[in-house]
């Protein structure tokens, strides 16, 4: 059952129904675990999209050049969540952690536009950012997806 006060802040899809249906939402047609390689020989690698992924278990971050990029950060800096975080509006940063909990424990995907605020000083933008929870054992180990300008 989704929960109706996060409407109309994101679009869901369950982990377990993807392939059923999520087809029509593909960015890219490829499994999950060619996107990483896909992003790192650029296909995805320009300042306007890229591959994210987070570890829930100490929630460190793997980012490809486009997400250094959107950022406004120098590619390949260690960047911590909380850093990131701090790039993002407040109204922003704080669906996306109320949706991002949610989507946690209901082991769902998710897509959100969030406001940021490049570190480099760039104007505000706008991106989408696609997540699906990789699931071990039955639970959450991971946050995998996109972030792409829109």
């Amino acid at each position: 059952m989704t929960d109706k006060s996060l409407y109309p802040l994101y679009h869901d899809w369950p982990v377990r129904e993807r392939l059923k249906s999520f087809a029509q939402g593909c960015v890219i047609e490829c499994t999950g675990s060619q996107l990483p390689e896909l992003a790192a020989t650029q296909l995805l690698g320009r300042n306007s999209a890229g591959w994210w992924e987070c570890d829930l278990s100490d929630n460190s971050l793997v980012w490809t050049s486009g997400v250094y990029g959107i950022f406004g950060l120098p590619h390949g800096s260690s960047v911590t969540r909380d850093e990131a975080l701090a790039l993002y509006s407040e109204d922003s940063r704080a669906k996306l952690e109320r949706l991002r909990t949610w989507a946690i424990g209901n082991s769902r995907g998710f897509a959100l536009d969030a406001e940021i605020r490049p570190a480099n000083g760039e104007p505000g933008r706008v991106m989408r950012i696609i997540a699906c929870p990789v699931l071990e054992d039955g639970s959450v180990h991971r946050l995998q997806g996109l972030k792409v300008l829109i």
